[in-house]
């Protein structure tokens, strides 16, 4: 291992790694991180490296029966979360996999960057941003290469918005079982404040040519991601983006510029972006063909359905939670790609009626907005449900419903009303059919 490896280690994944720890445990990761990085170059496979390359869990001294009778534990260079906040997404897969948001650990509505749910087709790729551009052409005036660097220094703006995977919730609807999380039913969703420029400025800059109706958007991963989208969007309020929650973006979430189509589905929202290309009609690329294309009943599938429907999820009190007689808060998020909330409804009785729950404002358009309602539980079973209501006046659906139009073969964009059945004893298990 030569000097500059060292340094490398010892300044981004020694600190990053151990930050938790205390003391000397902090030195204790550079072993395993060198062996790791030395594996890598004696063509070790990437697998096996990875796992070298973990840093040792952080040691915690321990806990005081009085915490003001002893010195606490020193400044680091990054802050830690307590060792009894225990939030962690649950990654699939190695290359091709998800990892899902714990959204029934979190409060109010930002997603920490760290719990942002993930979606890869060829892996998280590394990039330099001293060596990264934008490459935007076709059918414009001005052909034109930006670097990061470029683009920012045009005029910023900071936005929240939500980002969701179309595939989110496919495992509650297509194998309902008791014993699922808000994690697992719809932990492919996360809301976080972006900050970038807006497309259209980009787009000025190059000088888009009139007969120009859409602009394919290419990232820089192993599966060269393209997604065509309506130049519409470009001058909405489409933005690229360089920073997540008042830092750069994480290399997971498309370090070092992505693309955000605010309310679009997941994938149209293109990591790692190093292309647009302007044209007179979509591209039909695999994955708006052969992928992210939604099986009707009739033989026929949708296409280019990128706004996300209104739906909601109660977080609080879900599976595994047991619950005592009195008075609760039923919590949750609900979320729209077509503008704000408007509305969210919770039944305490399975649906025979329904109450206004209040919203946590401020209630912004195609961002996540928290809702309680107050109840009292009497210890008889019962079922939860909530209902979200949109600007545009759509209202969540049953899984009835949605099955009766798009069929039971849809794979994408499911929104049915869920809830969580409280039993006698208190215990509460996922309700999937409505």
């Amino acid at each position: 291992m030569d000097d500059s490896d060292q340094e490398t280690i010892s300044r981004r994944d020694l600190i990053a790694g151990a930050a938790g720890a205390v003391g000397g445990a902090v030195l204790a990761g550079l072993p395993s991180l060198a062996i790791g990085q030395q594996a890598v170059k004696q063509g070790a496979k990437p697998a096996a490296a990875a796992v070298a390359a973990v840093p040792p869990a952080p040691v915690f001294p321990p806990i005081p029966d009085d915490p003001t009778k002893v010195l606490g534990t020193p400044t680091a260079p990054i802050g830690a979360r307590s060792r009894f906040v225990v939030a962690v997404r649950n990654p699939t897969g190695q290359v091709t996999g998800t990892s899902l948001t714990p959204l029934q650990d979190l409060t109010g509505t930002i997603t920490p960057a760290d719990l942002h749910f993930e979606r890869h087709h060829g892996g998280i790729p590394q990039i330099d941003p001293a060596r990264h551009s934008l490459m935007i052409h076709g059918l414009v005036d001005n052909p034109i290469v930006f670097s990061v660097g470029d683009i920012k220094r045009f005029p910023q703006v900071t936005r929240v918005h939500f980002v969701e995977c179309s595939g989110n919730g496919r495992g509650a609807f297509r194998d309902t079982k008791p014993e699922q999380t808000p994690q697992q039913v719809a932990g492919m969703t996360s809301n976080s404040e972006w900050t970038g420029v807006p497309l259209k400025v980009l787009l000025n800059e190059a000088g888009v040519k009139p007969q120009a109706k859409w602009f394919l958007a290419e990232g820089s991963d192993a599966a060269v991601l393209t997604r065509s989208i309506p130049i519409e969007k470009a001058y909405d309020d489409a933005m690229i983006v360089w920073a997540q929650n008042g830092e750069p973006l994480q290399p997971a979430q498309g370090y070092p510029l992505r693309l955000l189509v605010p309310g679009f589905e997941g994938n149209s929202n293109v990591k790692w972006l190093r292309r647009l290309e302007l044209g007179t009609q979509p591209w039909m690329t695999r994955w708006e063909t052969s992928k992210y294309t939604d099986p009707l009943p009739d033989g026929k599938a949708r296409i280019f359905s990128f706004e996300i429907d209104a739906k909601s999820i109660i977080t609080s009190p879900t599976f595994p939670a047991v619950i005592t007689k009195g008075w609760w808060p039923v919590s949750g998020l609900a979320w729209s790609g077509r503008g704000k909330i408007t509305r969210v409804e919770v039944s305490t009785d399975n649906g025979s009626s329904w109450h206004d729950a209040t919203l946590h404002g401020p209630a912004l358009k195609k961002a996540h907005v928290r809702f309680t309602h107050m109840w009292e539980w009497d210890g008889r079973e019962t079922t939860l449900l909530s209902r979200a209501t949109d600007e545009t006046g759509y209202v969540q659906p049953t899984r009835t419903v949605l099955v009766k139009v798009r069929g039971i073969g849809t794979d994408y964009h499911f929104n049915p009303i869920y809830g969580w059945t409280v039993k006698a004893d208190g215990h509460v298990f996922f309700h999937g059919e409505t």
